[in-house]
This record gives structure tokens, sequence and C-alpha cells, in this order.
């Protein structure tokens, strides 16, 4: 895989290393932990997370990560489940972003979702991408209509809950690779 990935000088796609996160840690906010990770990261445990999805990357299976970059900063963070059986079907890739409050509102999670779209075509990964959202998450329901992604349906998840126990609900869109 090349060093990174990117359509403009100013979006790009990289592997993130553990020194990158201070940075992503810095970046989450309420709504990253509201709609994505469930609990603020530290840093030696981001550490070992990317260390997680770099052996993913190297062994070709499970999920793998990407930093994006903007303008030469850490905007956020984009990755790819090709094995998530949770309301997918077996060839479909679930993607999941996080964009950090600085560069929320410049289309950089659209901008990102392409370039991952581009990176799972390239390397003949899955047949359809996967974005499985909380419906009450509209700002995340607007990116991926923007990004082209097609509502198919909503489900209730097999192994994510709220914190009543209840299972989450996920609207699912989908778009061909």
């Amino acid at each position: 895989m090349p060093a990174g990935y990117g359509r403009y000088v100013t979006i790009e796609l990289r592997p993130l290393t553990g020194a990158d996160a201070e940075a992503h840690c810095a970046g989450e906010d309420e709504l990253t932990v509201r709609w994505l990770t469930g609990g603020y990261g530290d840093v030696d445990g981001t550490i070992g997370y990317f260390e997680l999805l770099a052996g993913n990357a190297d062994r070709g299976v499970g999920k793998r990560g990407f930093g994006i970059w903007k303008s030469g900063r850490l905007a956020g963070y984009i990755d790819y489940t090709p094995d998530l059986d949770d309301g997918l079907e077996p060839d479909d890739v679930a993607l999941a972003y996080a964009v950090h409050p600085w560069a929320r509102g410049q289309g950089v999670a659209v901008e990102a979702l392409g370039l991952l779209c581009d990176i799972l075509r390239t390397d003949n990964i899955g047949t359809r991408a996967a974005i499985r959202v909380e419906p009450d998450n509209v700002a995340s329901v607007r990116v991926a209509q923007k990004a082209g992604f097609r509502y198919v349906r909503d489900f209730p998840s097999n192994r994510d809950t709220q914190p009543d126990g209840t299972p989450t609900t996920f609207s699912l869109y989908l778009l061909d690779l």
C-alpha cells in the first residue's frame, strides 16, 4: 500500500501510527464518543489499537483504519471491517468514521468515504460499502447521502446496545463498489 491515498492535495488517508495517538485523542469530543467510540481514548490504549489495526493490515484480515489528513493536520479517522455480519451481507464492507470538530462541515467525511471506497475497489475488497448509522445521527446520515450511499432499511443490531440494554437500531446505507 502506498504511504497515503488522496484525491485532492488537502485530503489524504494514511495508516495511523503511535505518533498520531495524541492528536487522535485530542480530536475526540462528545459527538465522537456518542456515535462511535462509547468512551474517550487514552494515548497508551490508542497506540495499542493502532498497532492492532496495522497488524490486521499486514495480515490482510479484520478491521483496518486510517487517519484523515487535511492540509497536513489530522482531521479524523476512518476504518473498514470486511467481516462484520451485524445487519450486513457476506460481501458487504462496514465503514465507520469520525471527523474532529475543527474539520466538520467542510466535506472531509464525504471525501474520506470516497477515498476509502477507492481503496476497497483497488484492493478488490467486498462488493458493497456499508454504513450503519443510528437514525438520530443526522450529520452522519447526511454524509452517507452526500457520498452517494443509498438507504436500504433499518434493523436492530445483534451486537450493539443502548445504555438501557435494548438493541441499537441502525439505518443501513449501501454503495456498490
